[in-house]
């Protein structure tokens, strides 16, 4: 990208957290697990110095991207955090907390970490977003798309100058190469519908969560693939249902089909056996 450097600051390949910086400015775009969140903070260190983390883009609330920014705000706490102002009740949630706190443990346990500070109550949002919203940050400016289909606070970040689509996972998880692996979690329906939305910019470059930067190449297959593979799924759980196939037997053909490589590496199978559980439940409601 010209004039913004997009650094890899993960350190976990389950983690979502990027760092924009042009030299003036810097972004923290999406920002892993909690276990990781110290760590990540270290990343940042080494990439920016002496200077600051200004601002702290969220995608969305779940754990495995929102819950590392109350980590990072311990080492950096006059960033901004800038999510959708749905996430700012989610945040508020007992429930919610309780099940990050769930996650991420288990997660963590999985990577050899056993003992560490649950910050969940120091999730904050200082800049709440709403659809169309424009943020500037230095001389970046982002348009904030409201892409629900993944969870119902789902936002893009769109820098109509650069061309550069900050994503998210309501248009699918990507590995870099021909798979892209859909995860509408609330709406199907909604999920085209902001799908067929992003179609229509005008975009050069992709960030992508859990993978980083496309490339212009990249970037164009998933744009060109990302409704044709979400239609997939859907249609292919829809002929198992009518054809009296078990949920288990589902979730085994969609494993089968897509938990493999890069996405093996970044999706743990709880995980993918929950969503795709969660996914069955949409179609039977929403096509069935």
């Amino acid at each position: 990208m010209i004039n913004i450097k997009i650094t890899d600051v993960r350190c976990d390949k389950g983690d979502s957290a990027f760092l924009l910086d042009d030299g003036k400015t810097a972004i923290l775009y999406d920002t892993g697990f909690g276990f990781t969140g110290f760590e990540v903070a270290k990343n940042i260190k080494n990439n920016l110095g002496d200077r600051p983390l200004d601002y702290i883009f969220l995608t969305h609330s779940h754990y495995d991207h929102a819950l590392g920014s109350a980590y990072i705000l311990r080492h950096y706490p006059d960033a901004k955090v800038v999510a959708g102002a749905y996430a700012v009740d989610i945040f508020k949630r007992d429930g919610a907390k309780r099940t990050m706190k769930e996650l991420d443990s288990k997660h963590a346990e999985k990577c050899g970490v056993y003992d560490y500070e649950f910050l969940g109550d120091e999730l904050r949002v200082d800049i709440p977003v709403n659809d169309d919203d424009i943020v500037n940050a230095g001389d970046m400016s982002f348009e904030v798309l409201y892409l629900p289909g993944h969870t119902r606070c789902c936002v893009g970040y769109f820098c109509k100058e650069k061309g550069l689509l900050l994503s998210n996972e309501t248009l699918g998880v990507y590995d870099g190469k021909e798979t892209i692996v859909p995860s509408y979690l609330v709406s199907y329906k909604d999920s085209i519908s902001s799908i067929e939305r992003v179609e229509k910019l005008d975009i050069s470059y992709i960030l992508a969560p859990h993978y980083g930067i496309l490339s212009k190449e990249q970037s164009e297959f998933f744009l060109g693939n990302m409704k044709k593979a979400s239609r997939k799924v859907a249609d292919d759980i829809l002929i198992s249902l009518k054809n009296g196939k078990s949920d288990g037997e589902i979730i085994a053909d969609f494993k089968a089909r897509y938990w493999h490589g890069y996405i093996k590496e970044i999706y743990p199978e709880d995980a993918v056996n929950l969503n795709t559980s969660i996914m069955i439940g949409l179609i039977r409601k929403e096509l069935l």
